[in-house]
């Protein structure tokens, strides 16, 4: 968790007794992020006009999230103005570069416009999904980008059947359930500027990599990529060399942080909803649980959370909070409450 510095522990001088000797001063933790108040963070967006309706914010809402009109001006309003200042400023960083490269540039990497990619971190049920759609959505309103793609890490996940022969069912999602060579190839390529390129498709329906399908991705203005681990470091190779990681291709990253015991909650609700709507469609991998008593399908849940979603949190996903640009902080309504942005 980003925690703001300690309160100096240096004596209030108006309730100190004569005598009574000094307590040694605490040197204030040293923090590579500026914490801010959600009304603080809210001030920010300026003048910013609200370019989404109600019914568009119901559109982009994901089941369970309680995000309406007033977090989105307050949050992500601002945070696409943050955005766009990036956007600008790595153009003009370029342009830069390339000045200083000189004709020496034109066989040596003269960089021209590329994709300014974007990755949005977080635990399953947290919300990260509907942070990347409201991204997009605020994005592509902005006269200088208005091609932003999303493509979420579900699609670099293995098969089932590859998942099977590698003895991995029980730890879908974690990052060895997927392809991450692949997914790093996938960024890298749109980030090199390549006029096309494509991934595939995952489907929730059911439960697995849709064959023959796949999602083309064409020289955007900006990509997001959310997931689970895309904050992940880089392995090492069999040669023990580093290798690139797919947050090296990232311009701005943003993790969507609650407490544990929160998601938890939300994760429980959500899959109670599901077995009520989805769950319901004959193809549903998981219709087997809407045929089973309320607390069987729970028990089943609460299972899913205790083995396999709560570990990949705690051993993968929240160790790779500090590596992020911007955490969002939410509380137990689902409400965001604090953000905290990297210092440069």
């Amino acid at each position: 968790m980003i925690t703001s510095p300690p309160r100096s522990t240096q004596p209030d001088s108006a309730t100190e007794r004569p005598g009574r000797p000094e307590r040694p001063h605490r040197r204030a933790e040293v923090s590579p992020y500026v914490d801010l108040t959600r009304d603080e963070w809210s001030a920010l967006r300026e003048r910013t006009p609200l370019p989404l309706t109600a019914e568009e914010v119901e559109r982009l809402r994901g089941l369970g999230d309680v995000i309406d009109l007033d977090e989105v001006r307050d949050v992500y309003l601002p945070l696409s103005r943050l955005l766009n200042l990036y956007v600008g400023a790595t153009s003009n960083l370029r342009g830069t570069l390339n000045t200083f490269l000189g004709d020496a540039g034109n066989g040596h990497g003269a960089q021209q416009g590329t994709p300014f990619v974007i990755g949005v971190a977080g635990s399953v049920a947290v919300g990260k999904s509907t942070v990347a759609r409201l991204l997009q959505a605020l994005l592509a309103r902005w006269p200088e980008h208005p091609r932003v793609e999303l493509v979420t890490t579900d699609g670099f996940l293995y098969p089932m059947k590859e998942l099977q022969r590698r003895g991995l069912t029980s730890r879908k999602g974690f990052p060895e359930s997927y392809d991450r060579r692949a997914l790093t190839r996938f960024v890298a390529d749109i980030k090199a500027g390549k006029d096309e390129v494509s991934a595939p498709v995952y489907s929730h329906l059911i439960y697995d990599i849709v064959p023959g399908e796949r999602l083309v991705v064409r020289r955007p203005d900006i990509l997001i990529v959310e997931g689970l681990n895309v904050l992940q470091p880089a392995l090492p190779g069999t040669d023990g060399r580093t290798r690139v990681a797919l947050a090296d291709y990232f311009d701005f990253s943003v993790y969507v942080d609650a407490r544990p015991e929160d998601i938890e909650r939300w994760y429980l609700n959500r899959f109670r909803k599901l077995r009520e709507t989805a769950f319901q469609n004959p193809f549903s991998y998981f219709r087997k649980y809407t045929q089973v008593s309320e607390e069987e399908a729970m028990e089943y849940a609460q299972t899913m959370w205790r083995t396999i979603n709560k570990p990949n949190l705690l051993e993968n996903v929240a160790p790779t909070r500090g590596r992020a640009t911007l955490v969002v902080r939410k509380g137990p309504d689902h409400k965001v409450q604090k953000l905290s942005l990297r210092k440069l």
